[in-house]
């Protein structure tokens, strides 16, 4: 399966999915995003203190914390970064998931879970550099994609109505 190909699926598979799969899969997925060993390279020269502080409460507490709180929160991280274009990729995933995860529970978007799906397996990719003729190839990423599969795939029943990613 080409990256085209994977990326296609993905996105039938959250269109169709019901709301307790898709949420399911949202907390699944945004967790793994925030996980503190994709901070491990990061230089805390990067962001302030407060920022930081910010991240780490929005990181602990990213399935209990409201949108409107987490909004505060990712603004608080935003005006704490203090490197121009060369944010850790730890740092940048956690904080890309925890804005797409703030959208979704802001409007309840689809699109934002998409998201959040690309999110996982570019982390996946960086760690195994996948072949983009047959993304699939290697054991992990073949995982992470059964991981997107069964999580979606748990209860079927919604995405019938011809609705989009974005419209639900």
């Amino acid at each position: 399966m080409n990256y085209s190909e994977l990326e296609a699926d993905i996105l039938e598979l959250i269109v169709a999915a019901d709301e307790g799969s898709v949420r399911a899969f949202g907390e699944e997925t945004v967790t793994r995003l925030v996980r503190p060993e994709l901070l491990r390279y990061a230089d805390e020269d990067e962001l302030a203190e407060d920022a930081w502080a910010a991240l780490t409460t929005a990181r602990e507490n990213v399935l209990t914390i409201s949108a409107a709180d987490l909004g505060r929160e990712l603004s608080t991280v935003y005006d704490g970064i203090l490197v121009d274009d060369d944010l850790d990729r730890g740092v940048l995933t956690a904080i890309q998931a925890l804005a797409h995860w703030q959208s979704y529970l802001e409007r309840n978007s689809r699109g934002e879970l998409y998201e959040l799906a690309i999110r996982s397996i570019e982390d996946v990719d960086h760690e195994v550099s996948a072949d983009l003729g047959d993304f699939l190839a290697t054991p992990r990423m073949a995982a992470e994609y059964e991981r997107i599969r069964r999580l979606l795939e748990a209860q079927t029943g919604g995405g019938v109505d011809g609705r989009t990613a974005d419209d639900a």
